[in-house]
């Protein structure tokens, strides 16, 4: 099996205990990567694209990595060194963090982060989880950077940082026992489930009386549910998920401008060019440059 070997484009420190690592496999056969690392470091294991599969103690342990899938791990007592079997057409973005390096960011919310809490200090910790749009379009972002060498770390510091606050931001949605409104679990599954509706149909939403008819629910419960599950109104949320996933498509490259609006449901890429720009600040176009 081929190896990709490490170089200053997909491996680099980019500051005191924080590494970046980066890896295309563009070709349909499968790759291997290898390099070692030490006891102290965190690893953030991102596929953004195919399948993948890392390697540990000879092979004994394995564990799989679909795209649009993270794995978070650490062992305080065993040196895990990165060894990824990279199916073909696939794509990997890694972090690795000293836990003291992370400790000193995250020191005054420690406790909302699992093993940074006194139980778990000294214990083994696995996570994994579905990548959200917003850490998909970092992700991309970073692995598609054109940036010169005399900035290329300042640029994928604060992408790193930006990450690792999105991975670890504390959901927005409202804990049952705290919320009187939502004390109805049936309620609560039925926002949920507004949700999963307007994302699968984002291209062509039904109207909020449609949503609260489908799922068996008011609308005024429905508007102030959802706005205190989600944070937002129904349409807002399904606004800012839509630009993100316009800025992903951006990203890739793979896509042009109107292939986005028609992808979002804009009747006219001026419409999706005027909502973008009140997002982000800047036109599809600008973005595509910038990136």
């Amino acid at each position: 099996m081929k190896k990709i070997e490490l170089n200053k484009r997909n491996s680099l420190k980019i500051d005191n205990d924080l590494y970046y690592y980066n890896f295309n496999n563009l070709d349909s056969n499968n790759v291997s990567v290898f390099y070692e690392t030490e006891i102290r470091f965190i690893q953030f294991h991102f596929c953004l694209d195919g399948n993948l599969s890392f390697e540990y103690n000879n092979g004994a342990y394995s564990f799989p990595l679909q795209k649009d899938n993270s794995i978070l791990l650490f062992n305080p007592s065993t040196n895990l060194p990165v060894n990824v079997k990279m199916g073909g057409k696939s794509k990997l973005v890694s972090l690795l963090i000293s836990i003291e390096k992370f400790h000193s960011l995250f020191s005054e919310t420690s406790d909302s982060i699992p093993f940074l809490s006194k139980e778990n200090i000294d214990k083994k910790y696995y996570k994994e989880s579905k990548l959200s749009p917003f850490i998909i379009t970092i992700l991309t972002q970073m692995l598609n950077e054109k940036i010169s060498d005399n900035v290329r770390k300042l640029y994928l510091k604060g992408k790193a940082f930006e990450l690792l606050s999105l991975y670890f931001n504390v959901s927005k949605e409202m804990d049952i026992e705290q919320c009187p409104f939502l004390a109805d679990d049936k309620n609560v599954i039925k926002i949920k489930r507004v949700k999963e509706i307007i994302v699968k149909r984002m291209a062509e939403p039904p109207t909020l009386k449609e949503l609260a008819e489908e799922v068996e629910i008011s609308l005024k419960n429905l508007k102030e549910g959802f706005k205190q599950v989600y944070g937002n109104t129904v349409f807002g949320f399904l606004f800012d998920y839509k630009m993100n996933i316009a800025s992903h498509m951006l990203s890739s490259k793979n896509y042009n401008v109107n292939e986005v609006a028609h992808h979002l449901g804009y009747s006219t890429a001026s419409h999706f060019i005027t909502a973008f720009k009140n997002k982000f600040g800047t036109t599809p176009k600008k973005y595509l440059a910038s990136n």
